[in-house]
């Protein structure tokens, strides 16, 4: 019997309105965690700035295979402990992929954390993507297939850093001070191991560790800097004890040559100032002045976000989205378990170069540059009128190193 109009007339409205109601797509969540209070807060600010502008590039080009990506931001204060809640929380709001990068005691915790958590829980594997914190040990023997990293490790920059270092002659002594955690460590002993094998002749006067964002006044480290008689320091602070080192060595007059991972990000530049022409050095993978106009998502950055100190000091962060938009399309899923074994061993083409996702341990090789602070520049940084000039490029190839990884991967 055939029912009455009226009777398939709630049907079809019944019907219209559970497709009207049914859910859409679920968004793709993309969960931050790292500082925005404490010590090292202006790193996470300008990183979490960095997280913003590039998810609204992705999504203006439609997201990842169609869906919108969303940002989740969580406070960890550089801590691990503080991170591990942190992380705990992303996971039970609904993300399936971690971006960190400030601290590599934070990373090794949350990539100790992502790998037994996807070992309980198979089908609601999580990414982590790592895009600064650089410990070689997290690609070495803490590597696992979870975990990407974005950014060179320390002992690549640390390789770059002394080559430019065997060629200039005068440089007779190094003080070395870093952060007293397991990056600032690594950069240590990767120094004394490269000048050793390149510049025997050079003598460590210092090997310096101090607290992680704790200090507000380095002049008693200057003071032992001066005493030694150093000619050159090699640091690879960062954040607030990057400018606060380099004001202290400005305020006491310390005549030196600078080697460091970050002197050109986040108040450096300001506190450096002229007194630092031709004697601050930096690795990066890129700067303003590494090609003749601004890379366009730089200038794009800039014009949106418009502070004194609204650097794009994370480069790697729009390769780091590239290459993960490049990795979803050719997998044409946004699984985590597909989206990875996408990413491996894939390339893109970046305004400075090509860059590669290592497979075998999942360290990303791109171009760096070894560059120096002049007043010789087209493009300046924090409005000083200076910025850096190139002193030597590396191509991606030129900066991979052996690994000790031995990567287990899911069936």
């Amino acid at each position: 019997m055939r029912g009455s109009p009226c009777r398939n007339s709630y049907l079809w409205l019944a019907l219209a309105g559970m497709l009207l109601t049914a859910p859409a797509a679920a968004d793709v969540k993309f969960a931050w965690i790292d500082p925005l209070s404490g010590g090292a807060a202006s790193a996470g600010i300008n990183a979490q700035k960095h997280m913003t502008y590039l998810i609204d590039r992705l999504n203006a080009t439609g997201g990842l295979n169609g869906e919108k990506v969303v940002l989740l931001s969580y406070d960890n204060k550089v801590d691990p402990q503080e991170s591990l809640i942190a992380l705990k929380k992303a996971l039970d709001d609904g993300a399936r992929f971690v971006f960190q990068g400030n601290g590599s005691s934070v990373a090794l915790a949350i990539t100790d954390a992502v790998l037994k958590y996807n070992e309980r829980n198979p089908g609601k594997e999580v990414l982590f993507f790592n895009y600064a914190a650089v410990d070689p040990v997290l690609t070495n023997d803490k590597c696992n297939f979870w975990h990407f990293r974005f950014d060179a490790d320390a002992d690549m920059k640390m390789g770059a850093l002394t080559d430019a270092i065997a060629k200039q002659t005068q440089i007779k002594s190094v003080y070395l001070i870093n952060q007293d955690y397991s990056f600032g460590r690594a950069v240590a002993a990767a120094a004394k191991k490269m000048l050793a094998d390149k510049r025997p002749d050079i003598k460590i006067v210092g090997d310096e560790l101090h607290p992680l964002q704790k200090v507000q006044d380095f002049s008693p480290y200057v003071a032992k800097i001066k005493a030694s008689g150093a000619d050159t320091v090699i640091t690879g602070n960062w954040s607030n004890d990057m400018l606060l080192l380099i004001k202290a060595g400005k305020d006491a007059g310390l005549k030196v040559n600078w080697y460091t991972y970050y002197g050109g990000a986040l108040g450096s530049p300001s506190a450096i100032g002229k007194d630092g022409l031709g004697v601050v050095k930096q690795i990066s993978e890129y700067h303003n002045n590494a090609l003749p106009e601004l890379d366009p998502d730089v200038a794009a950055f800039k014009k949106r976000f418009t502070g004194k100190d609204d650097e794009f000091g994370y480069y790697r962060l729009k390769t780091t989205f590239d290459m993960i938009a490049a990795a979803a399309s050719k997998a044409k899923s946004n699984d985590p378990v597909k989206l990875a074994k996408a990413l491996e061993g894939i390339k893109v083409n970046t305004t400075v170069g090509e860059a590669e996702m290592r497979a075998d341990n999942h360290q990303i090789l791109q171009p760096m540059f070894v560059s120096t602070w002049s007043d010789n520049v087209k493009f300046d940084v924090e409005k000083t009128g200076l910025g850096f000039k190139t002193d030597v490029k590396l191509n991606a190839k030129d900066t991979a190193l052996p690994t000790t990884c031995k990567m287990q991967r899911p069936a």
